[in-house]
Protein backbone atom coordinates (compact mmCIF):
# COMPACT_ATOMS: atom_id res chain seq x y z
CA UNK A 1 0.00 0.00 0.00
CA UNK A 2 1.32 3.45 -0.91
CA UNK A 3 0.94 6.27 1.57
CA UNK A 4 0.24 9.64 -0.13
CA UNK A 5 3.42 11.69 -0.35
CA UNK A 6 5.86 8.79 -0.07
CA UNK A 7 8.77 8.42 -2.48
CA UNK A 8 7.19 5.39 -4.15
CA UNK A 9 3.94 7.26 -4.73
CA UNK A 10 5.60 10.35 -6.22
CA UNK A 11 7.89 8.24 -8.43
CA UNK A 12 4.97 6.16 -9.70
CA UNK A 13 2.94 9.33 -10.32
CA UNK A 14 5.77 10.87 -12.36
CA UNK A 15 6.29 7.65 -14.33
CA UNK A 16 2.58 7.42 -15.10
CA UNK A 17 2.61 11.06 -16.29
CA UNK A 18 5.67 10.40 -18.48
CA UNK A 19 3.86 7.50 -20.13
CA UNK A 20 1.09 9.94 -21.17
CA UNK A 21 3.47 12.61 -22.54
CA UNK A 22 2.84 13.88 -26.05
CA UNK A 23 6.29 14.08 -27.64
CA UNK A 24 5.96 13.11 -31.33
CA UNK A 25 8.75 15.47 -32.46
CA UNK A 26 11.53 15.02 -29.92
CA UNK A 27 10.56 11.54 -28.66
CA UNK A 28 11.76 12.92 -25.29
CA UNK A 29 8.96 12.08 -22.87
CA UNK A 30 9.05 13.72 -19.44
CA UNK A 31 6.86 13.15 -16.41
CA UNK A 32 6.80 15.38 -13.36
CA UNK A 33 5.18 15.05 -9.96
CA UNK A 34 5.00 17.82 -7.37
CA UNK A 35 4.38 17.02 -3.72
CA UNK A 36 3.06 19.53 -1.22
CA UNK A 37 3.84 19.56 2.50
CA UNK A 38 0.46 18.00 3.23
CA UNK A 39 1.29 15.05 0.94
CA UNK A 40 -0.82 15.88 -2.08
CA UNK A 41 0.79 14.91 -5.39
CA UNK A 42 0.05 16.69 -8.67
CA UNK A 43 1.46 15.56 -12.01
CA UNK A 44 2.28 16.95 -15.42
CA UNK A 45 3.82 15.76 -18.66
CA UNK A 46 5.39 17.48 -21.61
CA UNK A 47 3.07 18.33 -24.47
CA UNK A 48 4.78 19.22 -27.74
CA UNK A 49 3.33 21.08 -30.68
CA UNK A 50 4.36 21.47 -34.33
CA UNK A 51 4.70 25.20 -33.56
CA UNK A 52 7.57 24.47 -31.16
CA UNK A 53 7.20 27.43 -28.77
CA UNK A 54 3.59 26.37 -28.15
CA UNK A 55 4.52 23.26 -26.18
CA UNK A 56 4.80 23.00 -22.42
CA UNK A 57 7.29 21.20 -20.23
CA UNK A 58 6.18 18.59 -17.71
CA UNK A 59 7.35 20.70 -14.77
CA UNK A 60 5.28 23.75 -15.75
CA UNK A 61 2.31 21.52 -16.58
CA UNK A 62 2.51 20.14 -13.03
CA UNK A 63 2.73 23.67 -11.58
CA UNK A 64 -0.33 24.72 -13.58
CA UNK A 65 -2.24 21.65 -12.35
CA UNK A 66 -1.22 22.46 -8.74
CA UNK A 67 -2.48 26.02 -9.09
CA UNK A 68 -5.80 24.87 -10.57
CA UNK A 69 -6.26 22.31 -7.78
CA UNK A 70 -5.32 24.76 -5.03
CA UNK A 71 -2.25 22.73 -4.07
CA UNK A 72 0.42 24.99 -2.64
CA UNK A 73 3.30 24.84 -0.19
CA UNK A 74 5.19 22.70 -2.69
CA UNK A 75 8.28 21.01 -1.30
CA UNK A 76 9.35 18.32 -3.76
CA UNK A 77 9.50 17.82 -7.52
CA UNK A 78 10.33 14.50 -9.08
CA UNK A 79 11.12 14.42 -12.80
CA UNK A 80 11.54 11.21 -14.77
CA UNK A 81 12.75 10.66 -18.33
CA UNK A 82 13.90 7.87 -20.62
CA UNK A 83 17.30 9.55 -21.03
CA UNK A 84 20.51 7.87 -19.92
CA UNK A 85 21.44 10.70 -17.52
CA UNK A 86 19.14 12.59 -15.12
CA UNK A 87 17.74 15.75 -16.66
CA UNK A 88 17.32 18.99 -14.68
CA UNK A 89 14.43 21.35 -15.47
CA UNK A 90 15.04 23.82 -18.32
CA UNK A 91 15.66 27.50 -17.60
CA UNK A 92 12.06 28.57 -18.11
CA UNK A 93 10.86 25.86 -15.73
CA UNK A 94 13.50 26.82 -13.17
CA UNK A 95 12.17 30.38 -13.13
CA UNK A 96 8.57 29.22 -12.62
CA UNK A 97 9.55 26.67 -9.98
CA UNK A 98 11.60 29.23 -8.05
CA UNK A 99 8.68 31.65 -7.91
CA UNK A 100 6.16 29.02 -6.88
CA UNK A 101 8.38 27.14 -4.42
CA UNK A 102 11.68 28.86 -3.53
CA UNK A 103 12.68 26.02 -1.18
CA UNK A 104 11.85 23.24 -3.65
CA UNK A 105 13.85 20.01 -3.63
CA UNK A 106 14.22 18.47 -7.10
CA UNK A 107 14.98 14.84 -7.89
CA UNK A 108 15.58 13.70 -11.46
CA UNK A 109 15.38 10.00 -12.27
CA UNK A 110 15.71 7.98 -15.42
CA UNK A 111 13.89 4.76 -16.19
CA UNK A 112 17.39 3.20 -16.24
CA UNK A 113 17.94 3.97 -12.55
CA UNK A 114 20.19 7.05 -12.71
CA UNK A 115 19.43 9.76 -10.14
CA UNK A 116 20.42 13.35 -9.36
CA UNK A 117 19.15 15.83 -6.78
CA UNK A 118 19.29 19.60 -6.43
CA UNK A 119 17.67 22.49 -4.61
CA UNK A 120 16.02 25.06 -6.86
CA UNK A 121 18.42 27.72 -5.54
CA UNK A 122 21.31 25.55 -6.71
CA UNK A 123 19.88 25.35 -10.25
CA UNK A 124 18.86 29.02 -10.37
CA UNK A 125 21.12 30.94 -7.98
CA UNK A 126 20.14 34.43 -9.18
CA UNK A 127 16.45 34.35 -10.11
CA UNK A 128 14.39 37.19 -11.46
CA UNK A 129 11.93 37.96 -8.66
CA UNK A 130 9.03 40.26 -7.91
CA UNK A 131 11.54 42.48 -6.11
CA UNK A 132 12.90 43.56 -9.49
CA UNK A 133 9.41 44.58 -10.55
CA UNK A 134 8.94 46.71 -7.42
CA UNK A 135 12.25 48.47 -8.10
CA UNK A 136 11.29 49.00 -11.72
CA UNK A 137 7.94 50.53 -10.72
CA UNK A 138 9.65 52.86 -8.22
CA UNK A 139 12.08 54.05 -10.90
CA UNK A 140 9.21 54.71 -13.34
CA UNK A 141 7.29 56.63 -10.69
CA UNK A 142 10.27 58.79 -9.77
CA UNK A 143 11.03 59.69 -13.40
CA UNK A 144 7.39 60.68 -14.00
CA UNK A 145 7.42 63.01 -11.03
CA UNK A 146 10.72 64.65 -11.89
Amino acid sequence: MNVPGTAQTIEQAALSAMERAYAPYSQFRVGAALRSRDGRVVTGCNVENAAFPSGICAERAAVAAAVVQGVNDLEELLVITEAEAPTPPCGMCRQVLQEMAPGLHITSLTIHGARAEWGIAELLPHPFTSGALVHSQAVRNSTRQG
